[in-house]
């Protein structure tokens, strides 16, 4: 298992915002974490991350403890992230900005050259500062980034929000195609049926919990049960 969650506790202060969610990603998996606004996906993710640690429970990263170590050890192990508001330097080149994000871990490297081949455009930008960069390119930056720390899983966290939909799927067939390479991802998504789409199972987190486990394709196919799950 390369990601485990276990009934964790998470908390803002005093105000708890988890209550007991559990989760799974296997080996080259693809796992979509759904739910409405304010449920608790993007806090349950800075929990693996250790941006918010949690009071309770237990998170396991490739059959190692993760739960209260600092961030840089976590990403130093091969747990990579796309944040939703990409967080790229910037006043940097993208070019800059992939090489601050370059590492090994134990998974599989990536190049730049392969980034420049997932990424047709990527090349051109190489010499450009971020803050001049759209949306669609800034999430190209951020993907390449989170690859070249050579992880074994990355946490995407609403990567088509503020996209349009051509970019969005390329976002989605990147994401099948890091699967084929071996690569797990733990997916928070509002755009629910491109996630159910290309996901592998899905849990859907509602107030802090867990209201539903189960394959992606069976809630895709299930109306009714996703209408009252997720309101689609």
């Amino acid at each position: 298992m390369m990601l485990e969650v276990r009934d964790i506790e998470t908390f803002y202060g005093e105000t708890q915002a988890l209550f007991g969610p559990s989760l799974r990603v296997g080996e080259a998996e693809i796992v979509a974490l759904l739910g409405p606004n304010g449920a608790g996906k993007t806090t349950l993710l800075r929990s693996v991350l250790g941006l918010s640690p949690p009071r309770r429970g237990r998170i396991s990263f490739d059959g190692r403890d993760i739960t209260r170590l600092p961030t840089h050890r976590i990403a130093r192990m091969g747990v990579g992230w796309v944040p939703d508001d990409r967080r790229v330097f910037p006043t940097l080149t993208a070019a800059r900005n992939l090489g601050l994000g370059t590492r090994r871990t134990r998974f599989r490297a990536w190049s730049q050259a392969e980034m420049c081949e997932i990424f047709p455009a990527l090349p051109h930008l190489l010499a450009r500062e971020c803050e001049t960069m759209s949306g669609g390119e800034l999430q190209m930056v951020a993907i390449s980034r989170a690859l070249l720390g050579s992880p074994g899983i990355v946490l995407f966290d609403e990567p088509s929000q503020g996209l349009a939909p051509k970019i969005v799927q390329d976002v989605l067939r990147t994401l099948r195609r890091l699967k084929a390479e071996g690569l797990s991802v733990l997916l928070v998504e509002q755009n629910a049926l491109a996630a159910l789409e290309v996901a592998d199972r899905v849990y859907v987190l509602d107030r802090g919990r867990i209201t539903h486990e189960g394959p992606a394709r069976a809630l895709l196919d299930d109306v009714a049960l996703r209408r009252r799950l997720i309101g689609i």
